[in-house]
């Protein structure tokens, strides 16, 4: 009987291709998302799982309250970790230091790479359960040995074994390689990680700045993993109060309290400084969500669309009827007929998500596959693929069934119920494009409230160069001057951070009238005193550093959110002291710059100070002068840097592309919500053509009496469009306070915000009506210029 169904399901198809390419068409489309969007969603999910100690592995962190309120910190002090495994060693397998992924230098005497790596105490290596290719992992207990990554291997040494070779470590000292490690998987959080070093070694390199004992150094990270048994909730409330016991009296003020984030929170629940912990996870359950209302809407355009054939099949159900076939006889061929449609739309969809999948990922920055191996693929598939047809099929099956022959094979009306569920459906669709329009549009228009915030500095022609080793921090004069000489550059200056970043985060400021105990931490940037003329800042009030001044060395400029939190009226002249390394050191504030925003678009410019210091040299900024092309201008800074360091790879960024990617995010999210939202109104205009066709051919003998009687073709027209454009306001009353009630809910994570502007959502109403009345149009219209004769020569 299952082959018979599929037979006459098979003529059907053929018999109205139309209809079928519509059918598998839209329903393919709804797949496709969905497939997409769940390949998307399970990669999220499944963000660092690649590690055997998972479910164990976390990062050390502190929970506190200060002048801004809530504060959670990722930055460690180096007696963190060995405090802990001192007095909690029955609860840890492993609890390290580490210092930030930072790129360095790695050169062999013919070529030189440049890599992000972490050093760390041993256990690490452990903890990551790194697959060894060459080598082991104990390799790290001697602190002047590596780990590679392949591919780093690869750059160095070609197709030759890496293990016992010497490297050179950004200049400054040697290491040998003590093992090679399988690459880390991308959707990981340690995907960059190309190198392993020693703590011990990284603390040698640099201890004229690093001190051990030291627990108001942060700017390092923490690491551990629990031992079996063991929950990070009841470890957490053990360790929570060694940071205060420790703290001096201002810190102290703050309650900080230690706590473990688990690995498996890092992806999505990264916000960690409200009531609840939230963070990406919003983005992954909006995604899900749009594909599954995608789904939906093309199951309910099938549903349209053989509801809209009804009457032709009519006198087909009533013959079967009377011929002898059981109500659920025709509920399996209906059935049958929508889940073949269902798998030849699956067909169609995997081949078409096979192809689009590169885009896709482009668009998202993911390495997605479809894992054409793996049996739970096609299983979930097979089955979902199932649970589609029956759902899409599911009111067609039980709606054309319920014919009664009599009243069918006599040519009267059938059941009277069935267009109140079909315009349910309709708003249900209506509503999710309105949404979908109302969302794409607010994302859009956040992002252009970022871009629209002031820099504070002028990213037209800046760049600047990463710097490793001491080479030209050595040469920065020399390297200076031939830039300048050349014609090409016009400013060159040394900081400890680019423009569009910072890194130290520095309290014990105190100044007229605050006391000892003010907890205000403050962004502090380093540089050379050209670095404000270099990047292009303004001045205010007072001056810029000058180098031909000795005295800026004790100099300090603000920013305006510094001056208005300090609560200074006139700023320059403030003596401000500064306690660092229990050394106090006064400065005198010289002048007052505009805000730079050198964090993110969508949060208020933090306090920030700037100071003279002619050692800070992580990056070198450059100003390329007006007549001068970009692609000139990084051509001279490659020659002289080359010249000065040609051990070191040339690598640089440019200012306008590094602000650029500040709103990386949210641009993959608008342009990934319009890509669906397309697809889900594409596919909601043919579930309306499918119902226009309905009532087209429900009400084509009264269309044909009222032309007789003198009803012209708007007239027409409009009482066929009428009752869409009634739809289409429900939607809108259904739509618009979810939509306000989702995208505010979304907004929430931005401190500077976009307005919810009212025409957002009537913009979004009156697109849809538009889109909704060009589609109806025509099938409408086509009905209205039918010939009166042909309609009622039946009758």
């Amino acid at each position: 009987m299952i082959l018979h169904h599929l037979r006459v399901s098979w003529r059907n198809l053929r018999r109205n291709p139309a209809y079928s390419i519509l059918n598998i068409g839209g329903l393919a489309m709804g797949l496709v998302v969905a497939m997409v969007v769940g390949l998307w969603v399970a990669d999220e999910f499944s963000y660092n799982k690649s590690f055997s100690n998972y479910n164990r592995i976390a990062q050390l962190m502190v929970r506190g309250t200060n002048s801004w309120g809530v504060y959670v910190q990722w930055a460690m002090s180096p007696p963190y970790a060995p405090e802990l495994r001192k007095q909690y060693g029955e609860d840890f397998e492993h609890m390290f230091m580490s210092s930030q992924p930072w790129s360095h230098v790695l050169a062999t005497p013919t070529t030189s790479v440049v890599k992000i790596g972490y050093f760390t105490e041993p256990g690490f290596a452990e903890m990551l359960s790194l697959e060894m290719i060459e080598g082991d992992r104990n390799a790290l207990l001697h602190p002047t040995s590596v780990l590679l990554s392949q591919s780093a291997a690869r750059a160095l040494f070609g197709s030759e074994t890496a293990l016992g070779k010497s490297l050179r470590l950004d200049d400054r000292t040697d290491v040998a390689v003590g093992g090679v490690y399988k690459d880390i998987p991308v959707n990981t959080d340690f995907a960059d990680l190309q190198f392993l070093g020693t703590w011990e070694l990284y603390t040698s390199i640099n201890r004229n700045w690093i001190r051990l004992d030291d627990w108001r150094q942060n700017g390092f990270l923490a690491f551990a993993e629990i031992k079996e048994g063991r929950d990070f909730a009841g470890v957490s409330q053990k360790i929570k109060d060694v940071k205060l016991l420790h703290s001096d009296a201002v810190e102290a003020m703050n309650h900080p309290q230690f706590f473990l984030h688990p690995m498996s929170k890092w992806r999505l629940y990264s916000d960690l400084e409200g009531d609840t912990e939230t963070g990406r996870i919003k983005l992954v359950w909006m995604f899900g969500t749009i594909g599954m209302f995608v789904l939906i809407l093309a199951c309910i355009n099938f549903m349209n669309l053989a509801t809209a054939r009804s009457e032709k099949r009519m006198k087909e159900v009533g013959i079967r009827k009377a011929a002898g076939s059981g109500r659920f006889q025709l509920v399996l061929q209906f059935f049958t007929e929508s889940v073949l449609i269902s798998f030849i739309s699956f067909l169609v969809a995997i081949v078409t998500a096979f192809i689009l999948l590169p885009l896709f990922n482009q668009m998202a920055e993911k390495q997605m596959k479809i894992p054409f191996s793996e049996p739970v693929f096609w299983i979930i598939c097979l089955a979902f693929t199932v649970l589609t047809g029956i759902l899409a099929g599911s009111y067609p099956a039980l709606y054309l069934s319920s014919f009664r022959p009599g009243l069918v094979l006599k040519g009267r009306s059938t059941t009277g119920g069935s267009g109140v569920l079909r315009k349910v459906l309709l708003v249900v669709q209506f509503s999710v494009s309105i949404s979908l329009i109302i969302g794409v549009s607010v994302v859009f228009r956040q992002i252009e409230t970022g871009k629209k915030q002031s820099l504070g500095f002028d990213p037209e022609g800046l760049l600047w160069v990463n710097t490793r080793t001491e080479a030209i921090h050595k040469h920065i004069d020399a390297v200076r001057n031939e830039l300048i000489t050349s014609g090409k550059v016009s400013d060159v200056a040394e900081a400890n951070e680019p423009v569009t970043r910072f890194n130290a985060v520095v309290t014990g400021f105190d100044w007229t009238g605050t006391g000892p105990n003010n907890d205000i931490g403050f962004r502090c940037v380093w540089a050379s005193p050209e670095n404000g003329k270099a990047i292009g800042w303004t001045i205010l009030e007072g001056r810029d550093f000058n180098r031909a001044n000795i005295t800026d060395t004790s100099s300090m400029i603000l920013n305006e959110a510094a001056a208005t939190k300090m609560e200074l009226k006139d700023p320059v002249g403030t003596l401000v002291k500064m306690t660092m390394f229990d050394e106090v050191r006064t400065y005198k504030v010289v002048g007052v710059v505009k805000d730079l925003l050198m964090e993110s678009p969508y949060a208020p410019v933090r306090p920030t100070i700037y100071m003279v210091d002619n050692s800070a040299h992580n990056v070198v900024n450059i100003r390329i002068n007006k007549g001068t092309s970009l692609e000139e201008g990084i051509a001279e800074a490659q020659k002289v840097f080359s010249q000065y360091d040609p051990s070191s790879p040339f690598t640089f960024e440019v200012a306008d592309v590094a602000y650029q990617k500040k709103y990386g995010e949210e641009e993959r999210i608008g342009k990934l919500a319009a890509t669906f939202a397309g697809l889900a109104i594409f596919i909601s205009m043919l579930g309306m053509l499918g119902l226009a066709s309905f009532v087209a051919e429900r009400r084509s003998k009264e269309i044909a009496i009222r032309k007789v009687l003198g009803a012209t073709i708007p007239e027409i027209w409009q009482m066929l469009s009428k009752d869409f454009v009634i739809l289409v306001l429900i939607s809108c009353v259904v739509a618009i306070p979810l939509s306000w009630y989702y995208m505010h809910d979304w907004l929430q994570q931005f401190e500077i915000q976009t307005e919810l502007s009212w025409w957002v959502f009537a913009s979004a109403g009156a697109l849809t009506l538009v889109i909704t009345l060009i589609t109806v149009s025509y099938r409408t219209l086509t009905a209205a210029t039918v010939n009166p004769v042909n309609s009622l020569g039946s009758e």
